[in-house]
């Protein structure tokens, strides 16, 4: 079933702003918001690093405080507010003065934060722009938030669903950043999720896990877990149209499609990155085992390396695989890239070199690892190649 539209269509009853606040180095906007015109049901899952950052602090300390309630989300780019002395107080702060902006308690206010770690945050250039966000609020404005969210990422990151129920349309809008220090544990990078449907907060985490676990949770750039991850889920029940059963649970399709799309855009545009890898793997005792080898094929360097060089090096994914503490019999793993047999039965397959060469100077890039066998786990996984650009632009990031 497709859950896509011919034309973006946002749902009912948000309203976004964006600004430049003079916290990033570069004159383009770092300030955004996102407001509900009522109270939303409210879910979220959070990066699972211990040097976790004061904004995810607050936040999971906001949503618990209301029930899962919330009626906006504030976002500075550049600083990413984390290993700092004043931290909290930051968070505390400028998501007091949104809400008084707003005239709504500060617990209904979801504060995040991305850029650079261990560098203090002013507040005041938070502070002394909230009516200037504020005043800026339109329904027409959500692209203007998924710029400003943006660090290294080269482009923003947006996709749309809908689906048909009684009586209307209830309509899907995300918009994430990342583009490295990405290895999202049980969350993601910044990632917010806008929906006109009426579902109640537990519904919505429940949702939003499994989604993010075939997601944001099988996606990866680098093996690094941000310490500001965080996605938001909302629904505000502003379509005015009632779900049955089944309702929900294409609702919840549609939120896996779109959340796939969003962690696929991430891959796509990591750090110094020029192609999309997508590894699946099958065959193994449980869907755990498999995402565990094709996690371990994604962040491995040679394999990565060896993609960026359309090298057809498919040792690389053997070895990487062999890592990966799952138990198989080299005997009976098969390999394909580009869907091209290099490996059958654990032994070389003759295969012609230039061609998958050729095959794999495209953008998109496919890796398949397969146990004979009657297991029955399988996982997808999606990464990007590793280029010179990912040193450049790292080496550089403070400067």
């Amino acid at each position: 079933m497709s859950f896509w539209e011919n034309n973006v269509n946002l749902p009912l009853g948000y309203r976004y702003s964006a600004l430049y606040a003079g916290i990033r180095k570069a004159t383009k906007n770092d300030l955004s918001l996102i407001v509900s015109d009522v109270p939303a049901a409210a879910a979220g899952v959070f990066t699972q690093n211990k040097a976790m950052a004061a904004p995810v602090i607050l936040s999971k300390k906001n949503l618990e405080a209301t029930g899962g309630v919330a009626r906006a989300i504030l976002t500075n780019a550049g600083n990413a507010n984390c290993a700092t002395r004043t931290g909290m107080k930051v968070a505390t702060e400028t998501t007091r003065a949104v809400a008084k902006g707003l005239k709504i308690a500060a617990a209904q206010v979801l504060p995040a934060s991305t850029g650079v770690i261990g560098v203090e945050l002013d507040s005041s250039k938070i502070t002394s722009n909230v009516s200037s966000l504020v005043a800026g609020l339109g329904p027409d404005r959500f692209e203007d938030v998924a710029g400003a969210i943006m660090t290294t990422d080269l482009v923003p990151k947006k996709a749309y669903a809908s689906l048909a129920v009684k009586g209307g349309t209830i309509h899907l809008a995300g918009t994430t950043k990342g583009s490295g220090m990405i290895q999202p544990l049980m969350a993601t990078t910044l990632g917010y999720i806008m929906t006109d449907a009426a579902l109640t907060t537990g519904e919505l985490q429940r949702m939003l896990r499994k989604a993010a676990d075939r997601s944001y949770n099988a996606m990866s750039v680098d093996g690094d877990t941000s310490t500001n991850d965080s996605v938001y889920l909302l629904a505000n029940g502003a379509s005015g149209l009632t779900m049955s059963a089944g309702d929900k649970a294409l609702f919840a399709q549609a939120l896996n499609v779109l959340m796939e799309d969003l962690a696929k855009q991430i891959a796509r545009d990591g750090e110094g990155a020029k192609k999309l890898v997508t590894i699946d793997v099958e065959g193994t005792r449980s869907d755990k085992e498999a995402m565990r080898i094709a996690r371990v094929i994604g962040n491995s360097p040679l394999v990565k390396t060896a993609i960026a060089g359309s090298d057809p090096n498919w040792g690389r994914i053997m070895m990487a695989a062999g890592n990966a503490g799952v138990d198989f019999e080299l005997k009976n793993v098969d390999i394909r890239m580009q869907g091209l047999l290099v490996c059958k039965g654990g032994l070389a397959k003759d295969f012609s070199e230039v061609e998958l060469t050729k095959m794999l100077d495209e953008p998109d890039c496919h890796i398949s690892f397969s146990i004979r066998g009657d297991g029955r786990g399988r996982a997808r996984f999606y990464t990007c190649d590793f280029t010179e650009g990912y040193i450049q632009i790292n080496g550089s990031y403070r400067t």
